[in-house]
């Protein structure tokens, strides 16, 4: 049983677990360190601000020490929390999901710059996410999208019931519609807008990648075969036969790759009209394509 006399106050909890993440070679430990704190004292920033002197009870330290343990490993904070914001949303994960990055907003933004250009519809449009995993990309286009329809599809039921549970959480359930099927396999069209973030990384690279991909994201969300193109060379087909005239597919690709997805769009008699939208980092992140013909 832990002492109460040696329970550390907020601040001086913090600070300690902010050296043992920075021991333990976390880039971030700062902010990781009031990340946890926080959460596991049920606190934001200006709650721990304000009661920093303020002592830690005995559950609130064992939860502190858990989430110190977990991080210290390599484990993401988002994993730890369970939950992870994208396009300013927040979104419940699980070991089934892919963590949302801010790379894949270069995702959203492009889907939304292309969506204003087609012309005004007799309907309302429908969006489909291909591989949507917690929902996100999805769910932040239905967002910003008043009246649009939304389909995600995922090959995993534990994704799809994650993807299900965020709609509802963000009041998103009756404008969405979440599917169990390979691809688009399952889907019928038209579709104004078909987006998706599929596994594009090259089999032999995995084992390769920072501890906090290659150990907690899903496998079958990151391998994208030997070449990285697997998933493409699928997806592209069918979303050319899904697309309404003038709709567009806009897809994530991994550095170095969007010449070759341009190519394989091409080849599917999808008109490529503009150049990839770079990342922060400027990296081609997404690239895109509209269906001129029916």
């Amino acid at each position: 049983m832990t002492d109460p006399l040696l329970l550390p106050s907020i601040e001086s909890a913090r600070r300690a677990v902010a050296a043992r993440l920075s021991s333990a070679g976390i880039e971030e430990a700062e902010l990781d360190a009031r990340l946890l704190v926080g959460a596991a004292l049920g606190l934001d920033l200006t709650g721990m601000v304000t009661q920093a002197a303020r002592q830690l009870s005995a559950q609130e330290s064992e939860r502190l020490e858990q989430y110190t343990k977990r991080r210290s490993a390599g484990e993401p904070v988002a994993r730890i929390l369970g939950i992870k914001e994208f396009w300013s949303l927040p979104f419940q994960l699980t070991a089934a999901t892919l963590v949302p990055r801010p790379d894949t907003e270069t995702v959203v933004e492009l889907a939304l710059e292309i969506f204003r250009e087609i012309p005004i519809l007799q309907r309302k449009p429908r969006v489909a996410d291909i591989g949507t995993g917690s929902g996100a990309i999805l769910l932040a286009l239905l967002h910003e999208i008043p009246d649009a329809f939304g389909v995600g599809t995922d090959i995993s039921m534990d994704a799809l019931r994650t993807a299900k549970g965020n709609a509802s959480a963000l009041g998103l359930a009756d404008r969405s519609l979440f599917v169990a099927c390979d691809f688009a396999a399952a889907l019928s069209n038209p579709f104004e807008l078909i987006v998706s973030n599929p596994p594009y990384i090259r089999s032999a690279e995995i084992a390769g990648l920072g501890r906090e991909v290659r150990d907690y994201d899903p496998r079958l969300a990151l391998d994208g075969g030997s070449d990285g193109f697997d998933a493409y060379r699928r997806l592209i087909p069918q979303a050319a036969q899904l697309l309404a005239p003038g709709g567009a597919l806009i897809v994530e690709v991994g550095q170095g790759q969007a010449r070759e997805i341009e190519t394989m769009m091409a080849a599917a008699a999808l008109a490529v009209e503009r150049p990839p939208k770079a990342d922060l980092a400027g990296i081609s992140r997404a690239v895109t394509a509209r269906k001129i013909s029916p």
